[in-house]
């Protein structure tokens, strides 16, 4: 995979300041409706409802969420795709949904030149997540169950982590028992409840984490986690792939350019200043902010469209 994350996230920090004013020459000619791929409760929803918050009372906007959620963020993809195109409509989904998920759905509605990349908002800290504790809280237990014969249920959340979830055993000759849950909450309630011993989760993880609760026994990123920074690198265990990514906000097609600026700035002021309650909760939860926007931004997409048609090959043969 190429990895283009860190210059990108440094570019970011480093142009913050001058940009969060720019979103002044541009508003919204009426209420903007923020679209949610994820289940409401969760870490990425709670995510978007305080980016909103900040959209409110830093720049006076009015930003109304509503929950679109499922089939890896292609039901708000579909949605979006049919609203007005003037910045009274944006949607919350993750970097793989108009990447690894269109590209898989062969849709030709749901790709990514039908939609306007805004801005992200934080990386992932996507973790392969266990009960600390449990009979399978590091990898040298999870392959020490299998060679004994012990199913092992793995828990993912979109089609990109089941595919990485069986790519993944093919390649250190598991047969993972693949379970698709709703979202990261659900792959942490399925941890809780029994009903799966390991799982894939984005940053959702990091309070269960720091309280002892749960623990990252490997990432699937390429920088180390900020609660489990030794935690291996699934490449180190065998996997060809990675599933860094973002979570971002996106805008339908063909969007003004200066309205595309502007919300993208935006967007950045709120997540990147230290007074706002998102700002907190991106710190806590996903190590910091992580905005990216206009050309980098469209970068990372098309090199992320090429590593997700590599995945796709990959698995499907």
């Amino acid at each position: 995979m190429t990895n283009i994350f860190k210059p990108l996230v440094a570019a970011a920090a480093l142009c913050a300041a001058p940009f969060s004013a720019q979103a002044q020459g541009w508003t919204p000619p009426g209420p903007i409706t923020m679209y949610i791929g994820f289940a409401a409760g969760g870490g990425a929803d709670t995510q978007a409802r305080l980016i909103a918050q900040g959209l409110e009372e830093k720049f006076g906007w009015t930003v109304i969420p509503q929950q679109a959620q499922g089939n890896s963020g292609l039901n708000l993809a579909a949605e979006l795709a049919d609203a007005p195109a003037d910045g009274t409509a944006i949607g919350m989904v993750v970097s793989e949904t108009l990447t690894y998920s269109a590209l898989a759905s062969g849709d030709p509605s749901v790709q990514l030149d039908k939609f306007t990349p805004l801005a992200t908002t934080a990386q992932f800290q996507m973790g392969m997540v266990a009960m600390d504790g449990g009979d399978f809280d590091s990898w040298d237990k999870v392959t020490a169950a299998a060679e004994a014969g012990t199913p092992i249920r793995f828990a993912t959340a979109s089609d990109r982590q089941a595919d990485m979830a069986w790519h993944l055993g093919q390649k250190v000759g598991i047969d993972f028992n693949i379970v698709e849950v709703r979202g990261g909450k659900g792959v942490m309630d399925g941890l809780r409840g029994g009903d799966v011993d390991i799982g894939w989760v984005a940053g959702a993880q990091s309070k269960p984490v720091q309280q002892g609760e749960m623990t990252n026994i490997a990432r699937g990123i390429k920088t180390p986690l900020a609660d489990t920074p030794d935690a291996p690198v699934i490449t180190e265990l065998g996997s060809d792939y990675l599933l860094d990514g973002y979570f971002m906000f996106i805008a339908p097609g063909d969007l003004d350019p200066d309205a595309r600026e502007a919300l993208g700035n935006a967007i950045r002021a709120v997540a990147n200043d230290s007074s706002t309650d998102a700002n907190a909760m991106l710190t806590k939860a996903f190590g910091g902010a992580a905005v990216v926007t206009g050309e980098d931004l469209d970068i990372f997409m098309e090199h992320s469209v090429k590593d997700a048609a590599a995945l796709i090959e990959a698995v499907n043969g």
